[in-house]
């Protein structure tokens, strides 16, 4: 476990599995996963066409731009999967802690490409979407498991709770 991630303590677990099982997980992992579905239909069809009639330096944007779309989505994904995992029992929270069950090609998935301005505007869209997503989903990942952030404090009633249990011997 790397020095970022936070330990398995008990109230971290009840966080992550309270988090799983909220409303706010469900649209949330509704949204990734229609976003996976439609950039995949895109990419494979309506895109594809479009990417044969750019410019040389255009389809090399497009390509690039495509790569990190994809690796992007791929991140959300899998982080919403383990979430889910753990909502339905099938993994513990605290092996949702692993490093490799955490948001990882950050460098990928946070940069921003250079020649956007010639793309096809859907592929722009699914872009900006998922840019979107994925901060919104780095956020949470960063709430939920990172160590020493101060974004990143602990539930403040949790965090009270758990130092009344240990006082209390509970």
């Amino acid at each position: 476990m790397s020095e970022l991630n936070a330990p398995a303590t008990p109230w971290r677990a009840e966080v992550i599995q309270d988090f799983a099982r909220s409303e706010l997980f469900q649209r949330t992992f509704q949204e990734g996963m229609d976003l996976v579905e439609e950039t995949a239909g895109y990419l494979d069809g309506a895109g594809r066409q479009a990417s044969k009639l750019l410019s040389r330096d255009a389809a090399l944007a497009y390509a690039a731009e495509s790569m990190r779309l994809t690796t992007r989505l791929m991140q959300v994904a899998s982080w919403l999967l383990v979430q889910r995992a753990v909502r339905e029992g099938d993994m513990a929270a605290s092996a949702a802690c692993e490093d490799r069950y955490r948001l990882a090609a950050e460098d990928i998935c946070r940069a921003t490409g250079e020649g956007a301005a010639g793309l096809p505007s859907v592929l722009a869209g699914l872009l900006d979407r998922s840019e979107r997503l994925y901060e919104r989903v780095r956020h949470l990942d960063r709430r939920m498991y990172v160590e020493g952030d101060t974004d990143a404090a602990p539930h403040p009633v949790l965090s009270q709770q758990d130092r009344l249990k240990t006082a209390f011997g509970g």
